[in-house]
């Protein structure tokens, strides 16, 4: 039976309980235990809401303006911009998906460096330096790759929706519109073009009923 996720109270003064070893911890340690993959749960000691998302928003606000930030100011406006968007949801999976890649990528590298090297020690802290500065570019590659493969998907999605949407309004104009029936003269409804048959009444081109 698996262990319960670690409990941690915030209490009114903001200050974070761990209730396992019954000791007050810091936003630092709350950031270790994320590291060393523990699982946690930070609830409100008064409210009892779940207030995880918030901390861990926190520990990510603390390192953006310490040291050297990861997210650039034309990302974060792009991350505001899809707030409320018809594809937030679309691109929260993506994000998701590709940090679950990400994560098994840095974990193959880690698992590799320990066969060869061990656990980065300080003895060996300087060789397992070299090796991941050895696979940085072969990381970058991959990803790039990735990237690459995800742009070709997407457009075959956008090209595969637009077909489809064709397909289904196919029997109604849209004047006007590119590739939809009658635009630019297309056929319309049935898809026969108009027809010349006079209407009853109309009177007839000289000579027409002559014989040749």
């Amino acid at each position: 039976m698996s262990e319960p996720a670690r409990l941690i109270k915030k209490y009114p003064n903001r200050r974070l309980y761990d209730t396992r070893t019954s000791m007050y911890i810091t936003l630092a340690d709350v950031k270790k235990l994320v590291v060393q993959g523990e699982e946690f749960q930070v609830v409100d000691d008064k409210t009892k809401e779940d207030l995880t998302r918030s901390i861990l928003l926190q520990i990510i606000l603390e390192e953006e303006t310490a040291g050297a930030p990861m997210f650039t100011a034309d990302i974060l406006t792009q991350f505001i911009r899809s707030y409320g968007n018809a594809m937030q949801g679309m691109l929260g999976g993506y994000l998701e998906r590709n940090m679950q890649l990400f994560g098994e990528i840095q974990k193959s590298m880690r698992e590799q460096s320990q066969k060869l090297y061990g656990e980065p020690t300080k003895s060996n802290e300087d060789l397992w330096k070299q090796f991941m500065s050895f696979q940085g570019p072969a990381m970058q590659s991959l990803i790039s790759a990735y990237t690459e493969q995800s742009r070709n998907v997407f457009q075959q999605m956008q090209e595969q929706l637009q077909s489809q949407t064709r397909n289904m309004f196919s029997g109604f104009p849209f004047p006007g519109v590119p590739g939809m029936p009658g635009f630019g003269g297309q056929p319309s409804g049935d898809g026969k073009a108009p027809s010349d048959s006079k209407t009853p009444g109309e009177s007839k081109t000289p000579g027409e009923d002559k014989k040749s």
